[in-house]
């Protein structure tokens, strides 16, 4: 899937056919992605930019970080449909407000 809108469908066929609707709630969704977004920094919790920029050229960390961030996305999207915010609607409306709140500095 290459969009927003094809991820949130698969994952609405995903949880329908293993019956979690009733586990995705907002409340354990929004939970789920807390949960997720600590792992996310758990990868990079004891690491310095020197550390950072090595182990993205190896490799394994980039992959460890691009699950983990997926996870995220995963369950952002999931929580979002769930309570029905239509998210690119909602991202974008928030950087109108942004940029009325942070005009250039040039």
């Amino acid at each position: 899937m290459d969009s927003v809108d094809g991820l949130r469908d698969r994952l609405r066929d995903f949880a329908a056919a293993r019956d979690w609707e009733q586990y995705h709630t907002p409340k354990n969704l929004a939970m789920a992605l807390s949960g997720e977004a600590g792992e996310l920094v758990a990868e990079l919790q004891w690491v310095d930019d020197a550390g950072a920029v090595a182990g993205l050229a190896e490799g394994g960390l980039k992959d460890r970080l691009a699950d983990e961030a997926a996870d995220v996305l995963l369950y952002l999207i999931r929580l979002t449909d769930v309570c029905g915010i239509d998210l690119v609607e909602a991202a974008n409306a928030k950087i109108d407000r942004n940029e009325t709140r942070f005009p250039p500095t040039t």
